[in-house]
């Protein structure tokens, strides 16, 4: 059913085209090209204008067959992390790679060619199907921007599909935590290190005492968090009058994220009192968790999609944050699907055809089987 032949130069073609967050214009019209031969109603947002790109999320409508079925949506994003300018795909043994010198970007033309080959093939063999939406969204990879500034009113689907996930295909991620970031700026007070130390408040000594008293890194199965940063000081003979800290704190349980920041935020503070000093602190949400039940009818569709082509299906949390959980935070039940690629954000990522194909062929499968909810 699917084009092996037509998926792979499809996909070489495209890595082809240099894209990176802000700047994916290139490749947003090739697209738009591809999609408009298609037959399908292409609408560009104005997301690039209000985060400074070049480029706004692209959406295309396939108008369905069938009516009263739900309307399924696909996404993928259009940026890439570098180093991705000038990518020379190789295949070896039947697996894509890059030369080496750049990473390949599966992550994410793989999802976006099999996005493509699917409604090649639902026009080709004229599947009885309801509507079905592509999206393709911008600065992903520069924290979700283009998600985080979709025209929602453009997105009509019941549920949509993000083929942006680790794993092979049959890989369903119905479950990723929220991201709270914690920006920290303790004020210490500046003093001669080698005459008058004993009159300065080393904030370095400050952060160091919080930290000590935090619980840091795995928390439990379902909440992390991470000290990513620190820099401050200006040099040996000065005692540091002020150090920044960038935080982050992840759960999939709400509940537990809160206490988490609440725990960090109160260590900072404690600690600057113990010393007389002051702490600012700034705590911001990066993106909401998404949290869909193996019950619910957006998991349920794509778990019997994956089975109607004999794959058994594997469902997982993650500990990352995507374009999906945007999306559900804007009121879209929404899925991650693996689609096979390897070693993504590294010069050795790579993808086999096998799972180039098998997404492409998942997609359809699951459009199937929405037309019969």
């Amino acid at each position: 059913m699917i084009n092996q032949g037509r998926v792979v130069q499809e996909f070489l073609e495209l890595v082809q085209i240099d894209s990176a967050s802000g700047q994916e214009r290139l490749l947003t019209d090739a697209l738009k090209s591809r999609l408009t031969a298609l037959g399908l109603e292409v609408v560009e947002d104005n997301a690039g204008a209000a985060i400074g790109g070049n480029s706004g999320n692209l959406i295309a409508r396939l108008p369905g067959t069938l009516k009263n079925v739900p309307t399924v949506a696909f996404a993928a994003h259009l940026d890439r992390v570098t180093p991705g300018f000038g990518i020379k795909p190789r295949i070896k043994d039947g697996v894509i790679y890059s030369d080496g010198t750049t990473i390949l970007a599966a992550d994410d033309v793989a999802g976006i060619v099999q996005m493509l080959e699917a409604v090649r093939v639902l026009k080709e063999q004229n599947v009885e199907h309801g509507d079905v939406e592509l999206l393709f969204t911008i600065s992903e990879e520069a924290g979700l921007k283009g998600a985080k500034n979709l025209d929602r009113s453009l997105v009509k689907a019941d549920a949509a599909y993000f083929l942006d996930g680790g794993g092979d295909v049959g890989t369903i991620i119905p479950s990723a935590p929220a991201q709270r970031k914690i920006t920290v700026t303790v004020n210490g007070v500046p003093a001669h290190a080698g005459i008058e130390p004993e009159k300065g408040i080393s904030a370095i000594v400050v952060v160091a005492d919080a930290i000590t008293r935090m619980n840091l890194g795995r928390i439990d199965e379902e909440t992390t968090c991470n000290i990513g940063t620190i820099k401050g000081g200006v040099a040996t003979n000065i005692v540091p009058a002020e150090v920044t800290l960038l935080c982050e704190v992840r759960s999939r349980n709400e509940g537990k994220l809160a206490t988490q920041v609440d725990h960090m935020v109160g260590e900072f503070e404690a600690a600057a009192k113990r010393f007389g000093v002051t702490a600012d602190i700034t705590v911001e949400e990066s993106y909401p968790a998404m949290n869909l039940s193996e019950d619910d009818q957006a998991v349920q569709l794509v778990v019997e999609a994956v089975k109607a082509l004999g794959l058994s299906p594997v469902l997982t949390p993650t500990g990352g944050g995507s374009d999906a959980n945007i999306l559900v935070g804007k009121g879209l039940p929404s899925v991650i699907l693996g689609i096979g690629m390897e070693k993504v954000h590294s010069k050795e990522e790579f993808i086999s055809i096998k799972q180039l194909v098998a997404g492409a062929e998942l997609v359809v499968a699951i459009v199937k089987q929405a037309a019969k909810a």
